[in-house]
């Protein structure tokens, strides 16, 4: 493991700051995730991230990114200008409200229940994850904030990246439903009239945003017009 820049993850917060925590796991759906923190950061929204360390072997493979602690900003950069199609440089981001975690890390300040947050958001989550945040495990920084946020009745989204789903995984997520999360599969629609495959990326990062609240642009909205998906991509 790298060391991580210091000032970076443990400088003093900005005074009335309250981000979004984001999680990702190591399970595959790595553009979800990226969509979704550009999301949060075009609504003014400021971010907290937590990468697993399954997650960057799962990154890696799916983008040819290594995330480094040590040089979490610039590898970070490069994650969130990829398009969903692999090319670069396909977005512009602002990373000035973005703090980095170690997920190794359990003296963060998201693993305290007096950290101030609006939420959590795990994109995606790994079958595993969210087998460690039902039973309570805490293994990791993003286990344990996830915990954190359910005892202080907090906003927990679970988008759950897994096919088919074991009735051992099932019976967690309702475990987590009953303690008050979202469940979200990351499941993508086509009545959106996607012609691309970000469009089914933000389709799933834009139910995400709904559940936490935040206002986005992601999709297009149903108005209960069929054909309207058609139209829109000229079919």
């Amino acid at each position: 493991m790298e060391p991580y820049e210091e000032t970076a993850a443990h400088d003093t917060p900005a005074p009335g700051r309250r981000p979004w925590v984001v999680g990702v796991s190591g399970a595959s759906g790595t553009p979800y995730a990226a969509a979704v923190v550009r999301g949060l950061l075009a609504a003014g929204e400021a971010v907290d991230l937590v990468v697993s360390r399954a997650s960057r072997l799962t990154l890696l493979d799916e983008t040819g990114i290594k995330f480094r602690d040590a040089h979490w900003r610039e590898d970070l950069r490069d994650w969130l200008e990829l398009g969903a199609d692999g090319k670069p440089h396909t977005f512009e981001v602002d990373l000035a409200d973005v703090r980095y975690w170690p997920a190794g890390d359990l003296a963060a300040g998201p693993s305290s229940g007096s950290y101030p947050v609006k939420g959590m958001l795990i994109v995606p989550a790994s079958t595993a994850c969210v087998a460690g945040v039902a039973l309570g495990l805490s293994k990791d920084l993003l286990q344990r904030a996830a915990s954190v946020m359910l005892k202080e009745r907090r906003r927990l989204v679970v988008a759950v990246r897994e096919t088919p789903l074991s009735g051992q995984t099932l019976k967690q997520l309702v475990a987590l439903d009953e303690a008050g999360a979202v469940v979200l599969p990351a499941s993508p629609a086509f009545y959106a009239g996607a012609t691309h495959i970000q469009d089914l990326v933000d389709f799933v990062a834009g139910r995400v945003l709904d559940a936490a609240g935040v206002p986005h642009q992601l999709y297009r909205r149903w108005k209960g017009e069929l054909g309207e998906a058609r139209s829109r991509s000229g079919g």
